[in-house]
């Protein structure tokens, strides 16, 4: 069996904002760090054998403040970028609301039917493919251990779905919280849910922060 503990990185500034990021390298912000640090706090006692992070400095930063307090390296996994928003990408949420009306009310009723515009856009299911043939490698390279990923919004929805038996369409049904902690375990090459945007190490049970932008 692999456990595999699953993070979203801590708040950035475009978080706040509500400007779509995507893969666009951000940074953390002040309460971000802080964050990565409580998410590395609440995991101090938890085993954790390996940690594997997105390339994405806000999702490796989140990782490495896990890594340290458990002298681990942080392998990252190209795979586990964000979803590229394409043309979206930097841009705030109402100004896409403005310029693209028809696609992004449909990415709000009916995710699993856009394609983000532009060059190196994607839909959802470019997205869970790559990231379910990460999981998949991981079960197989890492039997028997506990592996950290830190990842992002749109990623972590797209493998929580696929896991569950879910399409796209449900996309919107499944929350991430910064720093969030998610746990799934696979057996004999079946996946389960243990432990669903748990935000204990934050203090509170739900944040109810609704944010614009992935």
């Amino acid at each position: 069996m692999i456990r595999i503990i699953l993070v979203r990185h801590g708040e950035t500034i475009w978080n706040i904002e509500g400007r779509y990021q995507g893969q666009e390298d951000t940074a953390l912000s002040e309460r971000g760090l802080q964050q990565g640090h409580m998410l590395a706090e609440g995991l101090r006692n938890i085993p954790i054998d390996l940690c594997v992070a997105s390339p994405l400095q806000r999702s490796y930063m989140t990782c490495r403040f896990c890594a340290d307090l458990h002298d681990l390296s942080v392998e990252t996994d190209e795979r586990l970028k964000e979803i590229n928003h394409g043309d979206w990408e930097g841009r705030l949420a109402e100004d896409i609301a403005s310029q693209y009306p028809h696609q992004f009310a449909q990415w709000h009723i009916h995710p699993e039917l856009v394609m983000m515009p532009g060059p190196g856009g994607e839909s959802l299911e470019n997205v869970r493919i790559r990231v379910r043939s990460a999981f998949d490698e991981y079960a197989r390279r890492f039997d028997g251990k506990t592996v950290l990923v830190a990842a992002h919004d749109a990623v972590n929805k797209a493998i929580i779905c696929d896991i569950m038996g879910l399409d796209m369409s449900h996309f919107w049904q499944i929350k991430q919280d910064n720093t969030c902690i998610n746990v799934m375990e696979c057996y004999e090459g079946v996946w389960r849910m243990v432990l669903l945007n748990s935000t204990n190490h934050m203090g509170y049970l739900f944040s109810g922060i609704e944010q614009k932008g992935l």
